[in-house]
């Protein structure tokens, strides 16, 4: 590290005004990113340190968020005799959970530091995968334990919204799209893994059984080496500060409630796919729900979130080259239509078909993931140029907007599976649910058409 870290025990009399200064705990005092020189000589080590844990330890969060979606595919097989309600709640809870904690977890990096944070929410994804190894090993444990265990599993989708906060601080306003970039692929593909690695760890050496608990004890020497890490090498920041007044300012917008309606099309189709997705497979084309490779067995689910998790960045280039508000309304667009197909198409009874749709469908939900990200900044700095009523600044609240939208955005990963719930329920099969998926996306295209490309509103000359 530069020599210009100083350690706590320097006189204060020696220590310039601006000088960075290592406090005990790792905290850091004086650590300015906008400085060119600080930045180039110091900060851009310590942000690059920081970023590498912070995205392994979300990463983690991802896969642990999203266990129960590969998991419950081998619950009868284990001798569990759920219902198919029951299921889809196993499927839906740790999203509504994990959206939920978003919200305080944006505020837990200023209140007790980015590496300490880090490390307590690391260590609580013990309780999840800990409590599903003991518990999938018994199929006398009832639903309601299996039910508080799987929202346990919403400790993962919380560190999303640390994990960003907490980046945020490190890095220059020129840098910061790339670094946040990273840390949200990076932590997304933490779902695609667990989908590929959990078949896998269960069934290799299984000798025709199943070790399911080992869906679980998989994680355990990870999340302590993540936590662990974070303990070594990250820091807090003593500027950090959780911004309350930005987030209050920001929840009076009415963009910011367009804007989370639009997320929740884009992030929680993502999400709320990601999480069904082993369970359509099984459903629809149980002889394709994995495949034998060796010993082991292998699901090709895991493919619809990785294809997302790679398509969102580049929704966001695109979105900086045709404008966020085009690439959306093209995203929703072909999301109806590809909805519209999946639903269509089902009765020809074609997995390779349904595959390629899903992917499809991931990939532009991932796309919009990152086209609708790309707006919540142009849009708030519109507001700013014609009005400022709040006494807030801009950039706090759209500061804010970012970690806030991403919270309610993830509620489309309840919503997805219990929409598939009620239509296997009252109909029999998942048609109904697709015609709804088709025409909330088309409700999310006009509503975005209306507010931000149409001639003669707010934000129509300007590209948002």
């Amino acid at each position: 590290m530069s020599s210009e870290l100083l350690p706590d025990a320097a006189a204060s009399t020696t220590v310039p005004p601006l000088a960075l200064r290592e406090r005990p705990g790792r905290w850091l005092d004086g650590y300015r990113p906008e400085d060119p020189g600080f930045w180039e000589r110091t900060g851009r080590p310590i942000a690059r340190t920081n970023l590498k844990w912070s995205i392994f330890a979300e990463f983690l969060g991802f896969a642990v968020w999203q266990l129960w979606a590969i998991t419950v595919v081998f619950l009868p097989d284990a001798g569990f005799a759920f219902s198919t309600s029951q299921i889809f709640w196993l499927l839906s809870i740790p999203s509504l959970v994990g959206a939920t904690l978003r919200i305080p977890y944006t505020f837990m990096v200023g209140r007790f530091g980015g590496r300490n944070w880090t490390i307590v929410s690391a260590l609580l994804l013990l309780i999840p995968t800990v409590g599903l190894a003991l518990a999938v090993g018994n199929p006398a444990t009832p639903f309601w334990t299996m039910l508080l265990l799987a929202a346990a599993a919403g400790f993962g989708g919380g560190n999303f919204a640390s994990s960003m906060a907490n980046i945020t601080y490190f890095y220059p306003a020129r840098e910061k799209g790339y670094a946040l970039g990273l840390n949200a692929a990076g932590g997304n593909l933490g779902t695609a893994v667990a989908q590929l690695v959990v078949p896998i760890v269960i069934t290799v050496g299984a000798a025709g059984a199943l070790n399911l608990p080992f869906a679980g004890w998989i994680w355990v020497p990870f999340i302590l080496f993540a936590a662990w890490g974070a303990k070594k090498y990250m820091h807090n920041l003593s500027h950090a500060k959780g911004d309350v007044a930005g987030s209050l300012a920001t929840v009076k917008e009415p963009h910011f409630w367009i804007m989370s309606f639009l997320y929740v099309g884009t992030f929680g189709s993502f999400i709320g796919f990601s999480s069904v997705f082993p369970k359509l497979i099984k459903d629809v084309f149980p002889e394709f729900s994995t495949f034998t490779v060796g010993a082991a067995a292998l699901s090709l689910a895991f493919l619809g979130p990785l294809v997302g998790s790679v398509a969102r960045p580049w929704g966001g280039k695109l979105a900086d080259r045709f404008g966020g508000a085009r690439m959306t309304v093209t995203v929703f667009a072909v999301m109806a239509l590809l909805a519209l197909s999946v639903v269509l198409t089902l009765p020809l009874a074609g997995f390779w078909l349904f595959l390629g749709l899903f992917l499809l469908l991931f990939t532009a939900a991932g796309m919009g993931n990152g086209s609708t990200y790309r707006m919540i900044p142009t849009i708030y700095k519109v507001r700013g140029l014609r009005q400022e009523t709040s006494g807030v600044s801009t950039e706090r609240k759209a500061s804010a907007a970012l970690g806030l939208i991403g919270a309610v955005g993830a509620y489309g990963g309840f919503a997805i599976p219990q929409v598939l719930s009620l239509s296997s329920g009252s109909t029999g099969g998942y048609g109904a649910a697709f015609y709804g998926f088709v025409a909330f996306y088309m409700l999310a295209l006009v509503v975005t058409w209306a507010c931000y490309l149409r001639r003669g509103t707010e934000m129509a000359a300007h590209r948002i």
